[in-house]
């Protein structure tokens, strides 16, 4: 009851409806000038003229067809539509900003090809070497701990905050009013007083549950703290780009990242949709520059611009890491560039699977190239198994990732839900040499409007427990089968198939 209150009384609900006022006012004006002056033949061609226009975009094709349908079959709402929110370029100051910011990220870190000389797998050499080419070092001399649960990787991330000397970088989509942040917040303040550097960065629209004087609060005692792109009540694409990555660092020696939040659901102190089943990774050595690096440049997008910030002087030397194997390659996508980084990271690694891959998927709304690919890889003999939820977040989402499962499942690709709640990891691991724990979803959001991030590993110990962590969960898990999806009523079958159309759009 309570949180129903603080979203009743919250900013979206003062958001929203403004929003869809000026939507439809703006529509209203459209209309009415159409039917009062004889426009509709202007606004036909129009609508031909931005189809044109729409199909010759470097856009996936799911995201076209929904567009030429509404644009044309409705050119007096699709129109509109289109022109505030459809082009889907990152708006002017966003942009520039975080332009600038990777500009200075690219120049902290320097790709070397050479340490691929030792590795003898062309297939590994071929997928780290697309990562260096977009300015992403490989790294040893690095370890890694993997968690297959929030509530495993808590006491291991405070740990790891208490014993900062320096600085501590927090970077989240999601925080939640709730025992973890008052938990966190009470250790914050204590390093704080100890000297400890304190940076707080949060995406508005994920912490829209934060009283509006949260921040004020945190800086009064010592935490410097940023809304990453405020939520307005405001047709402007630029809603659209959310800051969906999950990084900590401590004292450039240790980070984490992965799907958990900063909300009490995510250690399961809190259930909504089940049993929250979610991973993280601890990055020790040398690989951890990456992140500091990475959320250095977003510190330095909303930072104050009159003052310098001094990358060298976050590059704190750290004592040797022991009992060290593999590679590590930490990534960031941004959508203010034409490289689809996370979305191709993912491709990369079934194009190169050869005898499994499993995929943790919270939502699974597929792009055709990642379909065929997923098709292709089980047609070649490919053990491709996904795990989805069976409790969704999100129901109408829900309803595109199971309308997904019948092309799949008739191709050969496994698919599974996982029966005691939600299922919000987002791994891949494959043939027990690679893997990738990151932020980013396999869907439109994540591979074309988000920043996201994460980490593609190569022969460490932590692939490993990937692939141990995701077989123990199929016990706890139904498989789709073949007969399960034809048994799907037809009524459901079409409102799937409608909303498939649409969601690219959203």
């Amino acid at each position: 009851m309570k949180k129903l209150w603080r979203f009743i009384t919250g900013r979206l609900m003062i958001v929203i409806p403004l929003v869809l006022l000026q939507l439809g006012f703006f529509i209203f004006l459209f209309y009415s000038s159409a039917a009062y002056s004889r426009a509709m033949p202007f606004i036909n061609v129009l609508a031909i003229m931005i189809a044109v226009y729409i199909i010759n975009r470097k856009n996936d094709p799911s995201y076209k067809i929904g567009w030429l349908l509404l644009v044309l079959a409705a050119p007096i709402i699709g129109i509109p539509l289109y022109l505030i929110t459809g082009n889907r370029k990152v708006p002017k100051k966003l942009r520039n900003g975080t332009i600038q910011a990777s500009r200075t990220l690219a120049k902290m870190l320097h790709p070397d090809e050479s340490i691929l000389d030792d590795i003898k797998d062309e297939d590994a050499t071929q997928m780290l070497r697309y990562g260096i080419g977009v300015g992403f070092p490989v790294y040893q001399n690095t370890k890694s701990t993997y968690f297959s649960s929030g509530e495993e990787w808590y006491p291991v991330f405070k740990k790891a905050l208490q014993s900062a000397k320096h600085f501590i970088f927090l970077e989240y989509f999601i925080i939640n009013q709730g025992w973890m942040l008052n938990d966190l917040i009470t250790l914050l303040k204590k390093k704080v007083d100890e000297g400890v550097q304190v940076v707080l960065i949060y995406d508005d629209f994920g912490g829209l549950d934060i009283p509006i004087h949260f921040d004020q609060h945190l800086r009064k005692v010592g935490i410097e703290t940023y809304r990453f792109n405020k939520i307005r009540p405001s047709l402007a694409a630029l809603m659209n780009n959310r800051d969906h990555r999950k990084i900590t660092v401590v004292d450039n020696r240790i980070a984490f990242t992965g799907g958990v939040n900063i909300s009490d659901e995510y250690i399961n102190r809190y259930q909504r949709f089940g049993y929250w089943k979610d991973s993280a990774i601890m990055i020790e050595g040398e690989a951890v520059w990456s992140f500091t690096c990475m959320f250095l440049g977003m510190y330095t997008y909303l930072h104050d611009p009159s003052e310098y910030i001094d990358y060298e002087r976050y590059h704190i030397e750290y004592s040797n890491v022991q009992d060290t194997r593999g590679y590590y390659q930490p990534y960031s996508d941004t959508p203010t560039d034409e490289e689809t980084l996370a979305l191709n990271m993912h491709l990369n690694m079934i194009h190169h699977v050869k005898k499994y891959v499993y995929i943790d998927a919270p939502y699974l709304i597929l792009t055709e190239s990642m379909k065929a690919a997923l098709k292709m890889a089980a047609k070649n003999g490919v053990d491709v198994r996904i795990l989805t939820p069976h409790i969704p977040d999100k129901k109408l989402v829900f309803q595109i990732t199971r309308g997904h499962y019948a092309d799949l499942v008739e191709n050969g690709v496994k698919i599974y839900e996982f029966t005691p709640g939600f299922n919000h990891a987002k791994n891949i691991v494959m043939d027990d040499k690679f893997g990738i724990v990151g932020t980013a979803n396999t869907d439109y959001r994540s591979y074309f409007l988000h920043f996201e991030n994460g980490v593609l590993m190569y022969q460490t110990d932590s692939i490993l427990m990937m692939k141990q962590n995701f077989l123990e969960a199929l016990k706890d898990s139904q498989e789709i089968t073949v007969e399960n999806v034809r048994k799907t009523v037809w009524i459901v079958r079409v409102f799937r198939a409608i909303l498939n159309v649409f969601i690219p759009l959203v």
